[in-house]
């Protein structure tokens, strides 16, 4: 018997994290008896008056938020870090390790109108985002190690508020995630003389078979090692290390991407397709330095496996051992590749 990836197990390997995932794609045949939810396709109203991210509404602080007409930026109200802090006292036990931490969180209406999301944006408008994305990370960049853009969207993901928005977190240290791949990306750097996911990328364009959409400046992919069903990579083709290093023609190219892959989430299962999404690049503050070895890239996490009612759980043997995924990455990105660049409710 001959080895068909699409129909036997195998591991794969994630070179930015020094990982594997079992993929078991023979599990798609089997019979789903476990948790489903409501489809929720609508996209709720355009102005909710007790929703604090609209403008006009009152937030939980007390503060109005003002009559915005693109995108709004202000501090989370409840922030997961203080800019001003004390530091804990110093430990010697290597069981019992502190450090203190400093940091600011903020939140970013992406629109004024609760009901367009960034698949029903205008080219235009998800520029507009882009570029608060970016100042926010010059700003925010000279103080702060790890300035960390992020977007749940979704109850499935954990959005409490279906508002479109973002939140943008900058903190002293270097989080795990970003800390491991900046090792990984270093490592190869300097064995193989090329950036990691550049060599990637070409890889892939040469490949074909990943890829969900591309244009002159970026391709969208499902990798390699993808752990969620329908994750995606949002990647560069030339070069870039931080967002802010990319020109006004590549936002605009980045914004058509975007907008391409959120309408064909949407049109998978047609609904608003939950995610989890967010950009790394090389850290910034004091590590600006020597960070040749970093990409810039995005990464989409959805839940979504069979249906709009069908998530994928991170739980048992993924938990207490290692990532497992059923779908292949060449048969998700087939999928995404087959559907409509039109959104569904146009």
């Amino acid at each position: 018997m001959e080895f068909n990836a699409s129909e036997h197990p195998h591991k794969r390997y994630n070179p930015l994290k020094g990982e594997w995932i079992l993929v078991s794609p023979h599990r798609m045949q089997r019979p789903w008896d476990g948790q489903t939810e409501s489809v929720h396709s609508d996209m709720g109203l355009e102005f909710d008056p007790t929703n604090p991210l609209c403008p006009g509404v009152v937030r939980s602080s007390g503060i109005v938020t003002p009559e915005y007409k693109s995108t709004y930026v202000f501090t989370n109200d409840f922030p997961a870090m203080l800019e001003d802090t004390p530091s804990p006292p110093q430990s010697d036990d290597p069981l019992f390790q502190i450090e203190g931490v400093k940091g600011t969180c903020r939140v970013m209406c992406f629109y004024p109108k609760s009901n367009v999301t960034i698949s029903l944006m205008s080219i235009k408008d998800i520029v507009t985002v882009i570029s608060s994305w970016i100042q926010q990370l010059e700003e925010l960049g000279k103080t702060y190690t790890w300035v960390q853009i992020f977007e749940n969207k979704g109850t499935m993901m954990g959005c409490s508020n279906h508002h479109p928005h973002c939140q943008i977190w900058a903190c002293s240290f270097l989080p795990n995630e970003p800390r491991i791949k900046d090792i990984h990306q270093r490592e190869y750097l300097a064995k193989y003389g090329r950036p990691m996911l550049m060599d990637y990328v070409d890889r892939e364009l040469k490949a074909k078979t990943r890829i969900v959409t591309e244009n002159q400046h970026w391709v969208v992919l499902v990798p390699f090692w993808a752990v969620w069903p329908y994750e995606t990579m949002v990647l560069p083709k030339r070069h870039v290390k931080r967002m802010n290093e990319i020109t006004e023609h590549e936002k605009t190219t980045l914004a058509s991407v975007m907008k391409i892959l959120t309408i064909k989430y949407d049109n998978m299962f047609k609904t608003s397709f939950p995610y989890s999404m967010g950009w790394h690049g090389a850290p910034t503050g004091q590590k600006c330095e020597n960070n040749d070895h970093w990409v810039f890239h995005g990464i989409y996490l959805p839940p979504l496996l069979r249906s709009a009612t069908v998530k994928k759980f991170i739980s048992g043997f993924e938990l207490l051992a290692q990532c497992q995924r059923d779908l292949t990455a060449e048969q998700a990105a087939e999928r995404l590749r087959s559907q409509s660049d039109v959104h569904y409710l146009q």
